[in-house]
């Protein structure tokens, strides 16, 4: 940690005639304590912060202290905004990326950016710290390995529905980000298209009216709408369609064959899911479905 610590803080220091470097900085979800103390070094130390709201940065720049010049990089200038950042690390500068809330890239502006400036040779060096889809993940209580995460979903209902519909048979739980102004039209629509599935919605994460609610969707969603207003931003993760004991077969194989027409089931996922299910030994079900698979 030494070493990588000491490469940073030459590369902060600039001047030496090389390429600057791309740091991709995670901020706090709402929580400031929740900043890294990485993170706090470089925003203190690089020539630039390249920020989704210049003022909503700030906020957190005056909190910690930190005097950075601040440029802004929205979604709607990501194009020509990351040519002139490009441009300023091909100069020697060093420049650090941040959203209004978690990690650069997920659901929030970045992705060109760090397009551009890798394909210039210019080094991209990851902070990570928040996130909105690991919070929630981290008290989902889930046993399965893996999950779709969706980013927001569309906001016209005719798209998110379609995009519903494709994901009814999917066994990986699904995870989305959604305004306070859609919540209930999105929530409906995931009702109406994959059928009552457990839910786990978060609202203001981290913030100080956060709110964690699990149950049944039809029930989180009776509660939404008996609400007077919502605000803040919501996190969703929703089951992926559990095999129905009446509908899959009982022999291993045919269980096995079935779990394979699934669609985005991998053989690992049904291993893991039908030893625990039949508390078979994975071992005895990996060779069967190694067989299985190869059909």
């Amino acid at each position: 940690m030494r070493q990588a610590k000491g490469k940073e803080s030459k590369a902060a220091a600039g001047g030496s005639g090389k390429p600057g470097t791309l740091y991709v900085v995670a901020t706090p979800i709402g929580n400031l304590e929740d900043i890294t103390l990485r993170a706090l070094r470089i925003l203190r130390e690089v020539d630039l912060i390249a920020a989704e709201d210049t003022r909503h940065t700030r906020k957190l720049l005056s909190h910690f202290d930190i005097h950075t010049p601040l440029l802004s990089y929205y979604k709607e200038k990501e194009a020509s905004r990351a040519q002139e950042i490009v441009a300023l690390l091909l100069a020697g500068q060093q420049v650090a990326l941040v959203s209004d809330a978690g990690t650069p890239g997920i659901s929030d502006p970045g992705g060109i950016l760090v397009q551009s400036a890798q394909a210039q040779g210019i080094t991209v060096v990851p902070v990570p710290g928040a996130s909105a889809l690991a919070t929630i993940l981290s008290v989902a209580g889930l046993s399965e390995p893996s999950h779709l995460f969706l980013g927001f979903l569309p906001a016209k209902g005719a798209e998110r529905r379609k995009l519903l519909r494709s994901l009814k048979n999917d066994a990986h739980p699904i995870v989305f980000y959604e305004s306070p102004r859609r919540i209930i039209a999105s929530l409906g629509d995931c009702l109406a298209e994959l059928g009552e599935r457990r839910a786990v919605i978060g609202r203001e994460l981290t913030k100080m009216h956060e709110e964690i609610s699990s149950g049944e969707l039809a029930d989180l969603l009776a509660g939404l709408k008996d609400r007077e207003a919502i605000k803040g931003e919501f996190v969703v993760l929703i089951a992926g369609l559990r095999a129905s004991a009446s509908v899959r077969p009982d022999n291993l194989e045919d269980l096995l064959r079935w779990y394979r027409g699934q669609a985005g089931v991998s053989l690992k996922d049904a291993v893991a899911s039908i030893a625990k299910d039949l508390d078979l030994s994975r071992s005895e079900v990996y060779q069967k479905a190694l067989a299985i698979w190869k059909e």
